[in-house]
């Protein structure tokens, strides 16, 4: 005789009890620490002085997070991202013979800790919501604002196929893609 146990998965509804009950437990905690302060002269004085503390503490918080971005801001910041994403591919556009075939590979590593201005780069209307994503071409093109080729002895490189844009979303990315000679159909 064989006995078998099964595991069971939490569900999601269980996580997300937890967090509405943390965020009515802060909820409750705030509302706590107004009522000390509006009644200060009635209050405990340890009472008041960790209401005071957590008053304090709340104040902090809001001071360190970060200034939303005005668009200009977020434009900005997105085209100073295109021109080092363009000048880093097409320093690596080099005469290869795998150029003949359009085969020739580069790869850009870059840092972008915004994922809205990551987004506005590529022309996503915001912030990616993808690990990884084939562009097209013509696509690719159109967001970066300029044809991407490189200039060689008796002629130029070309990009080539799609691009393949990896976001995996702590802050770093990383695009690959193709280029070679113009293809005769072209």
């Amino acid at each position: 005789m064989t006995t078998t146990t099964t595991k069971k998965r939490k569900s999601a509804s269980t996580s997300a009890g937890t967090a509405n009950k943390k965020s009515k437990m802060g909820e409750e905690g705030a509302d706590q620490v107004k009522q000390i302060l509006a009644d200060a002269s009635n209050a405990d004085p340890e009472l008041l002085k960790l209401a005071q503390y957590a008053r304090w503490l709340e104040e902090e918080i809001t001071a360190l997070k970060p200034k939303s971005k005005s668009a200009d801001d977020i434009e900005n910041e997105a085209e100073k991202l295109r021109a080092s994403v363009r000048s880093g591919i097409i320093k690596q556009m080099g005469w290869k013979p795998s150029c003949k075939t359009s085969s020739s590979k580069w790869v850009y590593d870059g840092v972008c800790n915004d994922p809205v201005v990551f987004g506005h780069m590529l022309g996503l209307g915001g912030a990616p919501t993808f690990k990884m994503k084939k562009m097209k071409k013509d696509e690719f093109q159109d967001a970066m604002g300029d044809d991407i080729s490189a200039s060689i002895r008796y002629g130029r490189l070309y990009q080539h196929g799609d691009i393949t844009v990896r976001w995996p979303g702590d802050g770093t990315f990383k695009l690959s893609g193709t280029y070679g000679l113009p293809r005769s159909g072209l």
